[in-house]
């Protein structure tokens, strides 16, 4: 899930003809941005024990050229990531 041609990552699947374009607007730069970032998101979440077979992350830009990483979640994985969420805030509050 951490590679281009993984299976539930699909940043690699730029279509250009399918999205409005704004002259003068960088959107390649925020869509590479995207997709790293989302590749960095599923590595952490495939470190952290989530079932990425659950997840779809999907690198975009917003009408400004900023990137986006839409992320889709199976109830089960999203309550997964709901636990693994609440155990981090409980060790910051001890910590903090």
């Amino acid at each position: 899930m951490d590679d281009w041609g993984d299976v539930g990552f699909e940043g690699a699947q730029f279509d250009p003809d399918a999205v409005l374009w704004v002259r003068g607007v960088d959107y390649l730069t925020g869509w590479r941005d995207a997709t790293r970032a989302a590749a960095e998101l599923g590595d952490a979440l495939s470190e952290a024990g989530v079932d990425v077979a659950g997840v779809k992350l999907r690198a975009s830009t917003d009408a400004d050229g900023s990137g986006i990483v839409r992320l889709e979640l199976s109830p089960m994985t999203a309550r997964e990531m709901a636990k693994l969420a609440r155990a981090a805030a409980a060790q910051r509050r001890k910590a903090g």
